[in-house]
């Protein structure tokens, strides 16, 4: 009994050091900073807490997309027209999506596809020879045209120009166990397009790469940046193979 007392007495004085693998989680550009006399580290540190992208992106998207929807208002009247030729059903198609903290809202298309119920749009990824894609649909896939009414979500503040493309709450709830740091992208504001798709990772494409694209953008964002990534767009993005 004596024997187990000294032990334990023992362990108890004994130095004890602890390794932390603090490498993993923590990146370069860290903050550190004071609350009440205790020091604390900012490990992950992302461009929403700095002014500049508060700012400076919000009044690009906001110039950038009400000068487009006032230019290209006669060609959204043309697609508009297109799609409700081509099949029965409203011009417009909304969808629940998954932005900026996890928020909710409602992304706007051009509907591309024949009717079908919400559970089955909410669900079923589209792939290549899907049947539900009009003609019409086909070619705005492809071109990526059908996603120029989310400038109005642009406008309202739900989206960004440029961004992580935001994903339906379904398929967040699979991704985000599948996925390490996959729930990250949601630091920052999905966008129109982004560095991932300018990339080619669309569509039916890897999942993993596309995340690893969105987690490059985010920790090296800068004005410069969206501008290059708009440009990849209208270079790369018009006419894109893994897009249907």
């Amino acid at each position: 009994m004596f024997q187990l007392r000294d032990r334990l007495t023992n362990l108890l004085l004994a130095a004890v050091d602890v390794v932390v693998n603090l490498f993993r989680i923590v990146k370069p550009q860290v903050q550190v900073y004071n609350l009440d006399d205790i020091p604390l580290i900012n490990a992950r540190v992302y461009p929403t807490e700095r002014m500049d992208y508060l700012f400076l992106k919000r009044a690009f998207d906001l110039t950038g997309s009400t000068l487009l929807l006032i230019v290209l208002a006669p060609f959204l009247l043309l697609i508009a027209l297109a799609v409700k030729w081509s099949s029965r059903g409203p011009v417009f198609f909304r969808q629940e999506r998954v932005g900026l903290n996890g928020r909710k809202f409602w992304i706007y298309k051009f509907r591309t596809m024949a009717m079908a119920s919400r559970r089955i749009s909410d669900t079923r990824w589209t792939t290549a020879q899907d049947e539900r894609i009009t003609w019409v649909g086909k070619f705005l896939r492809r071109t990526g045209l059908d996603e120029l009414p989310q400038l109005l979500n642009v406008f309202r503040g739900d989206m960004s120009m440029v961004g992580p493309r935001p994903e339906r709450p379904h398929f967040v709830e699979i991704f985000k166990r599948e996925i390490p740091d996959y729930m990250l992208r949601h630091y920052m504001k999905s966008g129109i397009t982004g560095w991932a798709q300018v990339n080619g990772w669309r569509g039916d494409t890897s999942i993993r790469k596309r995340i690893e694209c969105d987690l490059y953008y985010m920790q090296h964002w800068a004005l410069w940046f969206d501008l290059k990534i708009i440009l990849l767009t209208l270079v790369r993005g018009l006419y894109h193979t893994n897009a249907y």
